[in-house]
């Protein structure tokens, strides 16, 4: 008769080997997330299990690679080091166990809503740096034991060497850096209003040329920006670095947005012919009240208002920038901003669906706006509309006026 700790000891090696195989050196950075997290479920009995690596500009968790919730991912879920649960695990860089998931102990609305019960997470750490969080959790309570505490740091570790093997790909890195820098990561704080963007890449490189950006501007008026350069990868995210820069530019000069559009126009033209590039240009008013609009081709934005329907804001569409033809006449829309109305701007990238028509998923738009906060505003956006992992970039900007 074995005895019981031999067995208990040969099990432990068992489990350890199904996490170093060495046949998951040859996967690429995405297949090893993956079969990681299949595997540790397998392991542990889990329902969940997720990766969040760090961005180290941000100082934010970003939801990587999940298995039980792939919708984490699919809504460029992240967290603030510090911030509910798997920012506690990025603080502290120890494990940490929740035997009971409450509204109080994580942010992450996925987890509440998919009825994960109990959680247990581990930091991802290269040299003493902080790569990361690993976490699975079960649809039923359970009391995570030492031993499923050690099984998940050895996952920890892979998932450590996997990231910087990721980013010893200069090419890679340089265009995620490049990226991070034209997204902003903190909106400005404007009275009155509250703000919330995401950026969802659709393209395997993680860049593209989608972006939105807020800036107030000398007269105390706002810019707000959406706009997306034709094509994907780090091509198109220099072009859309350059058109930002400069339609910033012509924003301090100019106090009309179909002005500083039409020579956003002329640039595009002559310094990046064959870029095509649709945008959105906004100006909000000191009091929130009312809103300049012009549009190079992009779509319409959406309002959601009290004690009225949602709707597609009647705003004209001029031409892209970039086409060459004769410099179009472009127009300006003036519209007005209820106390507690919600803008939603975005690219097309977040309602076109192969096979579709573009209304059809612009209604679907409309409809799922609600009156919220604007953080749940763009999670239920993403969670309506983003049903699959896009097939183009999708920037989204959610703007609420405060009552």
């Amino acid at each position: 008769m074995v005895p019981v700790d031999v067995v208990g000891d040969e099990q432990w090696l068992r489990r350890i080997e199904a996490v170093t195989d060495a046949t998951l050196s040859r996967l690429d950075v995405a297949d090893l997330f993956d079969e990681l997290l299949d595997r540790v479920r397998d392991l542990l009995r889990v329902d969940t299990a997720a990766i969040l690596l760090l961005d180290v500009r941000a100082q934010q968790l970003v939801a990587t690679a999940a298995r039980g919730l792939e919708e984490e991912v699919r809504q460029g879920f992240r967290v603030s080091i510090g911030r509910g649960f798997a920012g506690q695990v990025a603080l502290t860089r120890q494990p940490v166990i929740l035997q009971e998931v409450t509204s109080e102990n994580v942010v992450n609305p996925v987890l509440l809503q998919t009825g994960v019960r109990s959680l247990l997470g581990v930091p991802i750490t290269a040299h003493g740096d902080l790569v990361g969080v690993l976490h699975v959790g079960t649809l039923t309570p359970r009391r995570f034991t030492p031993d499923d505490v050690r099984l998940l740091e050895l996952v920890a570790d892979r998932v450590s060497l996997a990231s910087r093997a990721r980013a010893n790909t200069l090419d890679q890195t340089a265009a995620l850096a490049l990226q991070r820098s034209l997204i902003p990561t903190d909106l400005p704080e404007v009275p009155g209003l509250e703000m919330a963007g995401r950026y969802i890449p659709g393209h395997a490189s993680g860049v593209g040329g989608d972006w939105y950006d807020v800036f107030t501007l000398p007269s105390g008026w706002l810019g707000v920006v959406v706009g997306d350069v034709s094509g994907h990868g780090l091509q198109s995210a220099v072009v859309m670095g350059r058109v930002r820069s400069a339609l910033r530019a012509y924003a301090l000069i100019c106090d009309d947005p179909a002005e500083a559009l039409t020579l956003l126009d002329r640039k595009v033209v002559h310094f990046e012919a064959g870029s095509l590039t649709t945008a959105l240009y906004a100006m909000i008013s000191p009091d929130n009240a009312t809103m300049h609009l012009s549009l190079a081709g992009h779509p319409r934005p959406v309002m959601a208002a009290p004690d009225r329907p949602n709707v597609v804001l009647p705003a004209r569409v001029d031409p892209p920038l970039g086409t060459g033809r004769r410099r179009p006449q472009r127009h300006t829309t003036t519209v007005d901003v209820p106390r507690g109305a919600v803008l939603v701007a975005y690219t097309d990238g977040l309602i076109e669906r192969r096979g579709e028509l573009f209304d059809t998923g612009l209604a679907r738009l409309t409809e799922a706006v609600p009156l919220a906060p604007v953080d749940t505003v763009a999670t239920t956006i993403m969670a309506t509309l983003d049903a699959e992992r896009p097939a183009d970039d999708i920037a989204l900007l959610a703007i609420r006026r405060l009552t």
